[in-house]
């Protein structure tokens, strides 16, 4: 999922930076306070989410049996 950032002005949502959505695409928008957290929770949280992005996109992930045996292993 790709987090879009945006603000209202004059009324309408507005994006901060260009996007290469399709014409017509349907985005849902949740505004940040609904989380319940702070500036500060909400950068870690983005930073966190970035960097578990580009270990993706590095192949830096496990597999499900890898997963389930480190869950079991902390049990």
């Amino acid at each position: 999922m790709r987090v879009l950032k945006a603000h209202v002005r004059g009324g309408r949502v507005v994006l901060d930076e260009p996007t290469d959505l399709p014409e017509g695409s349907e985005v849902q928008l949740v505004p940040v306070d609904e989380y319940g957290m702070s500036p500060e929770e909400r950068d870690a949280l983005d930073a966190a989410l970035d960097e578990a992005e580009a270990e993706a996109v590095r192949g830096e992930v496990a597999g499900m049996d890898e997963l389930r045996a480190a869950l079991r292993a902390n049990r």
